[in-house]
């Protein structure tokens, strides 16, 4: 019954689209747009495409939504993230991360699961493709990035382990931990690097983890 109450709350919160068409991805749109599509028929059978089209510098502050789903080209609903549109036989999930796209599925009433199919353009077409073309690096440089991120976040729970137990009232009943890891300054800006680095290519894949987030 909450998963029907919070599904149907979701779904309220797309608002009916101003009819807009969808504009083509350009280059200059890399670092602030996703746009994702799928192929869906209607009741009678009739095929028809669904773009989601994801503005990053837009929240719900803004003019405009930064979500928004169109049918044919044609901008049919808007909506705050994380976002929830109806489509013919499930819905499409979207939700993004401060390192980009973190959900953009298709679900199905029966709750099957696809993932939508990125714009060639964008920069999840061009992650898509360069693991189509070189899987095998595409698989070795997702291995790097989960373990850098392994290694940031086993980095970043000892730091702040540490500060917690400095509270006094805190270190009267546990004692204290000094954390055994100590970089320098250039490796830990190094590490932070890699990390965002790392998240940011989980995300062109969809793949966001927690320890990302």
């Amino acid at each position: 019954m909450f998963k029907r109450y919070k599904r149907r709350w979701q779904l309220s919160r797309a608002k009916p689209g101003d009819g807009s068409r969808l504009q083509p991805f350009r280059f200059w749109h890399l670092l602030s747009r996703s746009l994702f599509a799928l192929e869906l028929p209607d009741e009678s059978g009739r095929p028809h495409r669904y773009d989601v089209d994801v503005h990053h510098l837009r929240d719900s502050s803004s003019a405009k939504r930064p979500a928004a789903l169109y049918r044919d080209g044609v901008q049919v609903l808007a909506a705050n993230l994380p976002a929830t549109f109806p489509v013919p036989g499930g819905v499409i999930e979207v939700a993004v991360s401060q390192y980009g796209v973190k959900r953009m599925h298709h679900v199905t009433n029966d709750g099957r699961e696809r993932v939508l199919r990125p714009d060639p353009r964008s920069l999840e077409g061009r992650r898509a493709r360069f693991e189509q073309r070189f899987p095998g690096t595409s698989a070795v440089i997702g291995a790097v990035g989960l373990v850098v991120l392994l290694v940031g976040f086993v980095g970043t729970l000892s730091a702040v382990a540490e500060q917690i137990t400095r509270i006094e009232v805190i270190a009267q009943h546990v004692g204290t931990f000094t954390s055994p890891i100590r970089l320098p300054v250039w490796a830990t800006t190094a590490l932070a690097v890699a990390v965002a680095l790392a998240a940011v290519d989980r995300a062109l894949r969809l793949k966001s983890t927690w320890m990302a987030d």
